[in-house]
């Protein structure tokens, strides 16, 4: 999934970015209101994850504009304030869970998981094209007998490339939806991530699946 993550806190953003990125997630992680608002409407997340108390617009403030905006995705907030009135004002506010600090990050992946299904691009734990599976838990691919493990980035890639089958996806796409913000690629990152992707392919027949459209970007495109 896409996540955008808001914590002003760097000792607390950086483990929780750690962690989702470790499960495939991809992550834009902010440290104040303002400059996510910013990305919170100009980009399609799956999931927002939200610090209560930020510096110039609040994890609340952030959460009622997200939602004013028309976005759907789920929003879980983090955060000190535990009474009944809090957690009221924050799912009045357009908020789907709550999470008190300090924050365990094991119970935070379990959360995330959960809100995931609630989330429109959501398709259970596997996502499945031809007879192509993506098992999403555990960043396997497979095909009739054989399977394959990827790493992070090519299980994002791949999952993005199933979310969109037949579509022609540019470098500029899936440089934005695999890349988090300040997390800038080289410039050939995109070519190289599709031959390694290629290669992990080939170990389950599938490597002809990715196909290369001259001067724009890819698409996978399963047999007929």
């Amino acid at each position: 999934m896409l996540i955008l993550l808001v914590e002003d806190d760097p000792s607390q953003l950086e483990p929780l970015r750690t962690a989702l990125l470790k499960v495939g997630h991809t992550v834009d992680a902010i440290e104040d209101g303002e400059t996510a608002q910013w990305f919170a409407v100009r980009k399609d997340y799956d999931l927002l994850i939200l610090d209560w108390m930020l510096p110039k617009v609040s994890g609340v403030e952030l959460c009622q504009i997200y939602r004013q905006a028309g976005k759907v995705a789920p929003v879980l907030m983090l955060t000190a304030k535990d009474t009944v009135t809090d957690k009221v004002m924050g799912l009045d506010a357009g908020a789907d869970d709550y999470l008190v600090k300090p924050v365990d990050v094991l119970e935070l992946l379990a959360r995330v998981r959960a809100l995931g299904r609630r989330s429109p691009m959501w398709q259970g734990n596997i996502l499945s094209l031809g007879d192509l599976q993506l098992h999403l838990s555990n960043l396997i691919i497979e095909r009739g007998s054989l399977k394959t493990q990827l790493s992070s980035r090519e299980f994002q890639l791949m999952e993005y490339f199933m979310r969109h089958p037949r579509q022609i996806l540019s470098h500029d796409q899936i440089e934005q939806a695999l890349w988090s913000c300040g997390d800038e690629p080289e410039s050939n990152a995109v070519t190289t991530l599709v031959r390694r992707l290629r290669q992990r392919l080939q170990t389950i027949n599938a490597k002809d699946w990715i196909e290369t459209v001259h001067r724009i970007g890819y698409r996978l495109a399963p047999p007929e």
